[in-house]
C-alpha cells in the first residue's frame, strides 16, 4: 500500500467540522454524523477557553472512536494529542507543519491549508499528510476568507502534489461531482450538516454524491 492509499483510508472523503463553542447540541450533531458514516469529524474552536476546547475535543474523540470516526482537531497539535485525536489540521497562521511534525511524531496525520501550487508542495515537503484547500465556494460560515478558488482553483493545486486533497467551503452535495473531477479527493463542510434540520440525512447525502 502507498502512502497515499495509506492516508486516504484513513481520511475518508468527507469531513465534518463542528464548533467547540457550538453549545451542546454540538456533539448531537457528531454523533448523528458518525452514526451516518461520516469517516472524518474535525474540531473547531471559536471564542472559547482551552479548558473548553479540551472537554469538547474528548468528548468527541469519544463519540469517533465508538463510530470508528476519524477524529482531527483544528489548529491545536497540542490539544489534539492531549485528548488522544488522529490529527491536526493547521491553517497558515498556525504552528508550523514541520514543527507540528516533530511534536506529534510520524503516526499523527497532519492537514496544511493551501491556495495554490507553491505552497502546496511546501506543505507536503514540510510533512503534511493531505491539504485542505479553499474556499471552494462562497461561504458565509466563516469571515474574513479570500475569494473563492472554484474547481478550477482545486484543480491547481491538486495537480501539484501526490497527497489527498480536501475541498472547503460553500459544499453542498450539489458541487461535489465538480470537485472531484477537479481531482479533489473529498469535501469539508460545516454548515451542510451542522446547520441540517436533519444531520444524519445530510451526510448520507453526501456521502451519496462522494460515492463514499
Amino acid at each position: 500500500m502507498s502512502t497515499f492509499d495509506g492516508v486516504r483510508g484513513r481520511l475518508g472523503r468527507l469531513h465534518v467540522l463542528t464548533d467547540a463553542g457550538g453549545g451542546p447540541g454540538a456533539l448531537d450533531v457528531v454523533a448523528a454524523a458518525g452514526a451516518a458514516g461520516a469517516p472524518v469529524v474535525q474540531v473547531r474552536a471559536k471564542g472559547c477557553t482551552d479548558r473548553v476546547l479540551h472537554d469538547f475535543a474528548r468528548a468527541v474523540v469519544e463519540i469517533c472512536r465508538a463510530a470508528g470516526t476519524t477524529c482531527l482537531v483544528n489548529d491545536r497539535v497540542d490539544v489534539a494529542l492531549a485528548v488522544g485525536a488522529d490529527g491536526t489540521h493547521l491553517g497558515e497562521h498556525d504552528l508550523p507543519l514541520a514543527a507540528a511534525r516533530r511534536v506529534a511524531g510520524p503516526g499523527h496525520l497532519l492537514g496544511g491549508t493551501a491556495r495554490d501550487p507553491e505552497r502546496a508542495r511546501r506543505l507536503v515537503a514540510e510533512g503534511a499528510d493531505y491539504l485542505g484547500v479553499g474556499p471552494a465556494y462562497p461561504t458565509t460560515t466563516k469571515t474574513g476568507l479570500p475569494d473563492a478558488l472554484g474547481p478550477g482553483g482545486v484543480r491547481l493545486v491538486a495537480g501539484a502534489v501526490d497527497v489527498p486533497v480536501i475541498a472547503i467551503g460553500g459544499i453542498t452535495a450539489a458541487r461535489v461531482g465538480g470537485l472531484l473531477e477537479a481531482g479533489a479527493h473529498g469535501v469539508a463542510v460545516v454548515g451542510a450538516v451542522t446547520g441540517a434540520a436533519d444531520p444524519a440525512a445530510a451526510v448520507r447525502e453526501l456521502l451519496g454524491a462522494l460515492g463514499r
